[in-house]
This record gives C-alpha cells, structure tokens and sequence, in this order.
C-alpha cells in the first residue's frame, strides 16, 4: 500500500547551523515574529537569532509569552504580537512549546476563529512560512505536523495536526542545546525515545519510518546517559540532536501510541511537564504493549545491543524493556508522588484521563489491543 513520508521542507543541521541559515532565514519573508519564552532571552539564546535576522537585514519582533506548555491564552497573545508586529513569516526558538505555539499561531493568522475551532479536525489553512530552531533534543515538533495546545476551559490536551504544520525550515544547532540542565536533558531525551520506540511499534509504521525509528532509538541509548552527565559534551549533544530529529520525523510518519495517549491527560490535569509524564509512564505502558509486539520490540532490544540474534523475540524485547528501566533509573526519573501530585486527586481523575486519552487516538495504534479499562489501569499502577 502507498504511504506519504513527509519531512521539513529543509533541514540545516551541525554545527554553524545557524550561520548557515541565514539566507534562507532572509528568504522567508521581511518581518519575523520570534517566538520563544523568558528563558531563551535570559540565556542569550534568542540574541543569537536576533544577530542572524539582523545580519541579513529582516526586522523581527519578539513573542516570549510562551510560558510553558502552549495554551489557547498565549496563542491569542501570540496571534495580536504576529498582527501588531505586520509580521510576515516567523521563527520559533526553544524546546516544543514555542515551536507547538508557533504552528498554532500561524494556524489563527488568516482564521477568525479559536484554536479550539480544531479540535477533531485536520488543519487545512493558509499558514505563513515557519522556520524551527529547537534548543532542547526531544520534542522533535520542528519535524512534524502536530501541535499540542491546551484548552483552558475544559482542561484538555488538544492533539492537532495537517500537514500545513510541518515547518519549512528546521535549524538543528548543538550550540543551543548546551544550556539544557540536566533534568531537562533528561526529560527531552525519554520524550524522543518515546517518539521512536512508540512510531516503531506501532500500527502506522511504514519502511521509512522505521529507519528513522531505529536509528533515533540507537542514537539516544548510546548518548543520553552522557549528555545527562557531562552537558557540555559537543559530540554527545549532536547526536542528540540529530536523534531526536530522527525520532520527530518518525513519528510524524507512524504516529504515537498508548505512551503519549496516556501523557497528556497528566500533564493537562496535573501540570507536569511532557517529558516527565511520558518518562513516568514508559516501562508501566511499553510492559503493557510487549505482548502484542514481541518481534518489534525485540528487534528494537538488539538493536541497542542487549539482546544478540539467538535470543528468543520474547527474550529480547523484555531485556530491551529491562534496559528502558536501567535508563529511567540512570536518568532520576521522579514518581507522581515524589513529583508531589496528590494520590486521591489523581485516582479522582483516572476515569476523565483514560477517557481524554481514548479520544486522543493514540492509544488505539498500540500492536495490542487496548481499551478504556486497560488504561485505567495503567493509571493505577503508577501508584
């Protein structure tokens, strides 16, 4: 059967990335809207952007209300910088919140409505041009046609998508990376491994995909525990880099499954940040998902190494599950608890979180069969 494979419309990566987009930063357009939060300015970070505009003589202004997780607030507050501004492409900088606000601004630009308009919908509208420069090797949003943007009022996740989202540029500079600390590192890292285990076992994978999948999936087993330790390791920081692009492009492809499905709702309810939800639910969810996948997950286990080619498929992938254990463990993954979320109010909100995560989709592309009641108990054991 045919598939589609998309990817951004150019990727400049390595280091000088930057540098060398310049041009085609100053083809996009005259006026960039920035789009970032404090802490990129704070760092110098958005500096840098602002001397590769300047140097190619676009003007720019500066949205850094992205102040977490993206929600339908700060988009409307992005949107009136974009029109105030007479913006005519922008530049997003940061980790997958600005870059998810980037792509649901532009969504809104020639759109009177909501975000939430898009709910259950492709988004299929007349978008500026978007350039991506992720400063955090996880969320791989400056590969993918999605956004996750958070409905105020009814507490939700909204997981949107159309092919119009896919940036036409994606800048994957090392140098930007270098300020992530360690629990960010950490966090951003696991959602990428996320990204790649989940697209390659599940229902949508394709060939393409699957290269993608599995060469993020070498990347990060054999780097994140290094960047986690030594931060200023430029080599180990590339290849994280360039993982986590692989990873975005995979699931762009093949999607996400029950991990990400059951991450949101946490994070919608509960304020934890994605990375960490997805980290806190991946053995509880990849366990669940094994029987369904041997094969896939095994071949996934030798891949890293820690399964060789006379292991059964079921050996294999439970020692590549034990592996994901060793590295949460590595990584100081912290439990709800230790995290500081309240037992009783999350066993309040287990049966509005496994139905929110239903409805997102992603579960259903599990290799095993899930159901509402099998997420709730997934819940339950993180407890």
């Amino acid at each position: 059967m045919a598939r589609e494979f998309m990817v951004p419309g150019r990727i400049i990566s390595g280091a000088g990335a930057l540098q060398m987009a310049e041009p085609a930063l100053r083809a996009m357009g005259t006026r960039a809207l920035i789009v970032t939060d404090p802490v990129m300015i704070d760092l110098g970070n958005c500096a840098k952007v602002e001397a590769a505009l300047k140097n190619q003589g676009v003007a720019y202004s500066i949205f850094s209300g992205v102040t977490g997780e993206p929600t339908d607030r700060m988009i409307e507050a992005g949107l009136r910088a974009y029109r105030e501004g007479n913006c005519d492409f922008m530049v997003a900088l940061g980790g997958g919140s600005p870059m998810d606000a980037m792509k649901a601004i532009g969504s809104l630009v020639a759109h009177s409505g909501k975000i939430a308009d898009y709910m259950g919908k492709v988004i299929d509208v007349e978008m500026p041009p978007m350039a991506a420069i992720p400063t955090t090797a996880g969320t791989g949003s400056e590969a993918t046609q999605f956004t996750i943007i958070t409905d105020t009022e009814k507490d939700v996740k909204m997981l949107l998508k159309g092919p119009v989202l896919l940036p036409q540029l994606a800048i994957i500079d090392p140098q930007f990376t270098m300020t992530a600390p360690p629990a960010v590192t950490a966090a951003t890292g696991l959602d990428a491994l996320c990204h790649a285990v989940e697209a390659y076992t599940s229902r949508r994978a394709q060939t393409l995909s699957d290269t993608f999948a599995l060469s993020a999936v070498r990347r990060i087993f054999r780097n994140l525990p290094t960047v986690y330790q030594e931060g200023r390791n430029e080599e180990a920081r590339v290849q994280m880099s360039v993982a986590a692009l692989e990873a975005g492009i995979a699931f762009n492809n093949a999607s996400v499954t029950i991990i990400h499905g059951m991450s949101r709702p946490i994070g919608a309810l509960f304020h934890v940040a994605h990375g960490i939800s997805n980290a806190m639910l991946m053995h509880k969810c990849l366990a669940f998902a094994l029987p369904g996948a041997y094969g896939r997950f095994a071949d996934l286990g030798r891949a890293v190494g820690v399964a060789g080619d006379g292991d059964l498929d079921q050996t294999a992938a439970e020692k590549f599950l034990a592996a994901i254990g060793e590295m949460l463990r590595q990584l100081e993954i912290p439990t709800l608890e230790a995290y500081g979320i309240d037992r009783e109010a999350f066993f309040k909100a287990i049966d509005k979180m496994a139905h929110d995560a239903m409805v997102s989709g992603s579960p259903q592309n599990t290799l095993r069969d899930v159901t509402e009641d099998d997420v709730r108990e997934i819940y339950k054991k993180l407890w």
